[in-house]
Parts: C-alpha cells; sequence; structure tokens
C-alpha cells in the first residue's frame, strides 16, 4: 500500500564501537560505503587492492542483480532466469503460498521440474536497466521566492512528470532516487517481472538456524537460501547476465563484493534528525512492536492454525526488535552521539569559514533543527489516529484515496498514486494472498485500544471510529462485516471510482471515508512544517557537502542498488576472535551441544543423512563488507563477477552501521556457496538444480 510518510518516519540507532575509532576525524574508513553504480569506487579499490573493476564487469553485476520489491535483495544465477535469494526474504511469499494443509515456511519446497515450479503470489522483481541524473530539471522547478511548501509541490510535481514520460517512452518502471539529502536526483529505469515460480526452499529450521538467540550473532550456520526461477510469456526468462557458480566460495582475506539494495542508513542526518529519532522514534517504535508481539504470541496460543498464521509476523517483530533494541543502544551511547556532533561539527566549521558557502547553506541545520521541534506538537495525533494493524483496513484506505487521487492532475496526487506507479500499486491491491479475518480482528482491536488509551475518548479519532463503544466490539463489527478480503471486491470498487466508493456500505469503506480527511489533512500539516523544511535545507546541505567534500563520500541506502566492498575477515569479539568460517562441523556441534532442543534442533533429513556430508564443508563466513537491512539476499561476488556467498545477516556489532561504520568490528554475515552446494546434493536430492547452478546441465 502507498506508505504515509509521516506516519513510520526512520531512525537509526548504533551499537558501541572502539572508543578510538570513535575519536578519530571523518576520514573515510578503509572498506566503508554503499555506493551507487553511477559513482564507483574505484580509485579506493586501486589504492587499497589494486583492483579496478571495468564497465563491463559493473554492468554485469547490476543486470544479474535483483530487487525484491516486498524488501531484499537476489540475484540471476543461471541463464533459465534462476534467482537466488535468503529464505527470509521469500518467507513473505511461502507464508501466502501456504495452507492448512501445507506450510512452505516450515517444510520447505523443492520443485524436481519446472512444471513443479509454484507462481508467488503477488511478487515484483525489478532490475536495474539504466540510471540517468535528473538533478537540474528537478531542483529547476523551484523558483526564486517561493516558500518551503511550494518548492516541495513544484518538486513533487517534476518528479512525477518525469516518471511518467519514462514510463511511456519506454514501458519501464520509473523512480525518481534523491541522494545526498536531495542534492542530486536520479531517474532509475527497471525491467519489471511479476510471474516469479518457486523452485526451491528448505525447511525454516535449518534456514534459521539457532532462532533468535542466535540472530545478529556470529558464528552461524544457517542454510539461509531460496531459489526462485523468472519466467516472461510464460517461458523461463532467458538472461544473459548471471552470476557463475563458483563452488569453492569466498577464501579468507578474500576481495568480496556485495550487489545489493540497502533499506536505508543515516549517517548523513544532521543531528537534531539523530536526537530526535533517540528522544522520540525509537521509544515509540519499540514500544508499538512489543505490544503487537504480545498480540501475536497470545494469537498463536489459541490453536495449530492460528500459531501458523501468526509466524511471519512474529518473526518479522522479533527480528526488527533485536535490531532496533541494539541500535537504540548505542544512540544512547554518549560516545557514538559525541562523534555524531564531532562531524556536524568539522562539517559546519568548513561551511561557516567561506563566506559564500555560510551566505548560501550556513542557516540549513538551524532550520532542520526547528521543524524537529515543530513536529512534536502532532506527533501523538499522527501516530494514533490510524486504523493500525490491520491489513483490510489499509486496502480500505488505499481503496478510497485510490479513486479520488487518479481523477487529479498526476503531479498533485498523494505519493503511492502517480501514473508511474500505478500498475505496481494496483498488483498488490489486488493480490490474492490470504487474509486471516480472526487474526486481523484481534490486531485492529488492540490498535484501537491503543489509540484510546493515548488519545483519550474526546479525541476526533475515538469519538468517530469508536463513540463510546469497546475496541474489541467495533473491531469485530469492522473485519466480520467487510468483504474486502475478497480481491474480486477491491477491484470492482476501483473499477466503479468514487461512485462505487461513495455507495458502498462495506463497514471498512464507510468509516475510512470518514476518517480519510483526517489522514489528508494530517498530511498536509506534516508537509507544510516538517517535510517541506527538512527537503529545503536538506537539499542545501547536500550541495554544501558537495562544494567541501566532492563526491568521496557515498549517499545514504535507499533500497536502490549499491556496490559495496571489502574482505573475508576475523574480528575480536567477547575476549577472544572470532573465525572466519564456519563448517558443517560446528552446525552439528551446536546442535548436539544444546541437545537438539529448540531452537537448535535439525530438520530430520539432517539427522538422517548426517553421514553423507563432508563435514569440513565451509558453512557460513564474515566478511568487512558494508551492509545493512535490504541488503539480504544480495550476491557476494569475487573479482571474477562469480558469486561465492549469499548475505543473510550482520552481526550484533555490524547495527553501529545505520550511523557509523567501523571496520574493526562490523562484520556482513553470508552462506557460503559450498555449503548450499553440499545441501542440495546430499541432503535434498536436488542434483538437477545443483547441476544448472554449477553449469553442468543447460535446460
Amino acid at each position: 500500500m502507498p506508505k504515509q510518510s509521516w506516519r513510520f518516519r526512520t531512525g537509526a540507532l548504533a551499537l558501541t564501537i572502539l572508543f578510538a575509532f570513535l575519536l578519530a576525524g571523518a576520514a573515510f574508513p578503509p572498506d566503508e560505503g554503499m555506493w551507487t553504480l553511477d559513482n564507483p569506487p574505484l580509485k579506493l579499490l586501486k589504492e587499497r587492492y589494486g583492483f579496478t573493476p571495468t564497465q563491463e564487469w559493473l554492468d554485469h553485476i547490476r543486470l544479474a542483480s535483483v530487487r525484491f520489491n516486498d524488501g531484499g535483495s537476489g540475484s540471476f544465477v543461471s541463464p533459465n532466469g534462476l534467482v537466488l535469494t535468503n529464505h527470509h526474504v521469500a518467507r513473505g511469499q511461502l507464508q501466502k503460498m501456504s495452507s492448512p494443509q501445507k506450510d512452505y515456511v516450515e517444510d520447505g519446497f523443492y520443485a524436481k521440474s519446472m512444471a513443479e515450479e509454484i507462481k508467488c503470489t503477488d511478487l515484483e522483481l525489478n532490475v536495474l536497466v539504466s540510471m540517468e541524473e535528473v538533478t537540474a530539471r528537478v531542483l529547476g522547478a523551484v523558483k526564486k521566492g517561493m516558500t518551503d511548501k511550494a518548492a516541495l509541490d513544484a518538486r513533487k510535481a517534476e518528479i512525477a512528470k518525469i516518471e511518467k514520460e519514462s514510463l511511456e517512452a519506454t514501458g519501464l518502471r520509473s523512480d525518481i532516487v534523491p541522494l545526498y539529502q536531495g542534492g542530486e536526483y536520479w531517474l532509475y529505469r527497471y525491467k519489471k517481472y511479476t510471474d516469479v515460480r518457486l523452485v526451491f526452499a528448505p525447511e525454516q529450521q535449518i534456514a534459521f538456524f539457532g532462532g533468535d538467540p542466535d540472530n545478529f550473532t556470529f558464528p552461524r550456520h544457517d542454510l539461509d537460501m531460496t531459489l526462485m526461477r523468472v519466467y516472461e510469456n510464460d517461458q523461463p526468462l532467458r538472461t544473459k547476465d548471471y552470476l557463475k557458480w563458483n563452488t569453492n566460495g569466498a577464501m579468507e582475506n578474500e576481495l568480496v563484493f556485495v550487489s545489493g539494495h540497502p533499506g536505508s542508513t543515516n549517517r548523513l542526518h544532521t543531528l537534531a534528525q539523530i536526537e530526535f529519532q533517540r528522544d522520540h522514534s525509537y521509544p515509540y517504535r519499540l514500544a508499538l512492536y512489543k505490544r503487537r508481539l504480545e498480540v501475536l504470541r497470545r494469537y498463536s496460543t489459541m490453536g495449530e492454525e492460528q500459531a501458523r498464521q501468526a509466524q511471519g509476523q512474529i518473526f518479522g517483530i522479533e527480528n526488527a526488535l533485536k535490531a532496533w533494541t541494539g541500535e537504540y543502544n548505542g544512540l544512547l551511547d554518549a560516545k557514538v552521539m559525541a562523534k555524531k556532533q564531532q562531524d556536524e561539527n568539522d562539517f559546519r566549521a568548513q561551511v561557516m569559514a567561506n563566506p559564500e558557502l555560510k551566505k548560501l547553506y550556513g542557516t540549513a541545520w538551524d532550520e532542520i533543527a526547528q521543524a524537529e521541534k515543530k513536529q512534536l506538537e502532532m506527533l501523538k495525533p499522527a501516530r494514533y489516529r490510524a486504523l493500525r494493524g490491520s491489513r483490510l483496513a489499509a486496502i480500505a484506505l488505499t481503496l478510497v484515496q485510490y479513486v479520488t487521487e487518479i481523477k487529479k492532475p498526476d503531479g498533485e496526487r498523494l505519493e503511492g498514486f502517480h501514473d508511474s506507479q500505478l500498475e505496481s500499486l494496483r498488483f498488490r491491491l489486488f493480490s490474492p494472498a490470504p487474509v486471516y479475518p480472526q487474526l486481523e480482528e484481534m490486531m485492529l482491536a488492540d490498535g484501537l485500544q491503543e489509540s484510546l488509551d493515548q488519545l483519550g475518548a474526546n479525541d476526533p479519532f475515538i469519538k468517530l471510529v469508536l463513540n463510546g463503544r469497546p475496541a474489541a466490539e467495533v473491531a469485530k463489527e469492522l473485519i466480520n462485516g467487510t468483504k474486502l478480503a475478497d480481491p474480486t471486491v477491491r477491484k470492482s470498487l476501483a473499477e466503479g471510482g468514487e461512485a462505487a466508493i461513495a455507495a458502498s456500505t462495506d463497514p471498512l469503506i464507510v468509516i475510512v471515508r470518514k476518517l480519510d480527511p483526517m489522514a489528508r489533512e494530517m498530511d498536509k500539516w506534516f508537509e507544510t512544517n516538517v517535510h517541506s523544511v527538512e527537503t529545503s535545507a536538506g537539499e542545501r546541505i547536500g550541495k554544501a557537502r558537495f562544494a567541501v567534500y566532492g563526491k568521496s563520500v557515498n549517499p545514504d541506502a535507499t533500497f536502490t542498488l549499491r556496490l559495496s566492498y571489502g574482505t573475508v575477515a576475523s574480528y575480536s569479539m567477547n575476549g577472544t576472535k572470532a573465525q572466519p568460517m564456519t563448517t558443517i562441523y560446528g552446525l552439528y556441534d551446536r546442535a548436539y551441544g544444546f541437545g537438539l532442543k529448540p531452537p537448535f534442533d535439525l530438520p530430520p533429513r539432517f539427522i538422517e543423512r548426517k553421514d553423507r556430508l563432508t563435514m569440513s564443508t565451509p558453512a557460513n563466513f564474515v566478511a568487512t563488507t558494508d551492509i545493512i537491512g535490504g541488503n539480504s539476499g544480495s550476491p557476494v561476488i569475487n573479482k571474477a563477477g562469480e558469486i561465492v556467498g549469499l548475505i543473510f545477516d550482520g552481526n550484533i556489532e555490524s547495527l553501529v552501521g545505520r550511523y557509523v561504520y567501523n571496520i574493526e568490528t562490523n562484520r556482513a554475515v553470508a552462506v557460503h556457496t559450498a555449503y548450499m552446494i553440499e545441501a542440495l546434493r546430499k541432503l535434498y536430492d536436488a542434483s538437477v538444480l545443483a547441476d544448472e547452478l554449477e553449469g553442468k546441465q543447460v535446460l
């Protein structure tokens, strides 16, 4: 669904890092960076590793890299459209494909032939075809003397125009990507694929071996992989650009690259923005998701099927809470904040020392600080005046806004409803993914109760939705009465336009019709008072950064394709050293060391077929490559452009990477290619698939 930008603002957090590093200046640490493909770190690579990727190498890696539009990364690994990603990236689709009779998440799946491959419910994959800088055009839409709000509207209208023109001219998904806080704008064009079929997934227990206790740690022993195949015109996609499989995999001290789609970092944010996240964003987010987790766990106790329905959300929330808690603890570390303060002081000092830069950019930091303070006025209503926790409620809001927005000129629409975005929007909106009404009811009831607790009975939202009635009663009425679980009903309402929505008696549509003006008013307030100010000031800080540092610093992550580099390397931890690689020996040692008790138990095939395995086979490894959430499923690539591993996590020390990178302890964690082949051949009877990966079979 289109995102309401003010509802989940972001934050970023950190863990304690080495004191010496924190006291260092703003020097660029070795191996730091999630680099855009238009500005790869060629000089750094040559100086540090004596390797310079050619343009042909870079283009090949770009076209072999895949974005999972529901979150995550992947890569083509055969000429027949085979895509490799993580089990946990594919988990949402596995859940949607599952039923009470067949649980693909827990049990796994293997299609022995293409005829047995199962189409994913609503998965969109993107491949970046081209990049074009459009900074001059976007910023040129802003005229001298415009207010911040008028400037924001002008940028948005021009962005929508560029995206629409590109879509009509090329047929490719066309997204404008702001970089350096708006200092640059780029047009990214993607080839989009929506016929994606499941080929192989292991059991959840081995994909996430060690469960939550081992999450964000190392050593690890996970087989966190899934293979899917892209189809076009009902035939497997013939892919010229794919990563050849290197079964020897990554070696210690080897230079490796990660090509993926990191979600977001906040390394270039101002101190005021960071302090807002520390003091307001993360305490709220942690409390909210702890509460939701309690509801989901309560629901899971109601029966085996309820547990299956809730498992995906529980997994996601547990993962997020562990990451956010670590990040939040980092922001509470005075040394981390002192590092950010020093970085900002150094940057501002250089700006203020130059009269021209001072005149153009000197007040930008203070303007952002004032905007951060301003949003506190409406923060609680922004967070709690919404039907939270329900997918059906989100669908209702999308439908109500959709029929209104598509009648407007493209440049005046809400974000998410521009012409260039409508195809992907409708693909998600009409998805046949299952909806679980009982779970929806419980989650909506708790969300409404929390809103009542926070806003009070006299708040306009509470009066409109509850009107003195219990939250559970209202939630039951809304969920039991709606027909929006049926995608054909949604499609009928969308195609019927404003008349169909106005005439609808569906209780969720009725209540959302009443709430929509309140949501729009809130969006407008935040755009006028916060986002427009931050966008204008952020753009000026971006320009100041170019004036002071050039493009020697990479932009914050934006869930767009980036290239990072580093080496397979050990690090100090817990008073000792972490091994650079684990082996299958270590998997069994950890499993039997815990007596095969969950979450350290193994799927039956790992017990029954243990003697088939070469126990010294590498399982997981760590590298200094700079990654963050969204990089899950990214390929680890060697200098020859071959795949040698699969990113699936970072260590606990890497959570600081949202703000600062520390080569001493920051590590990405990956599945070794040798482990994947060993498992496919000896545990899953999937030699045909292993042959395809290793190029031994032409289909």
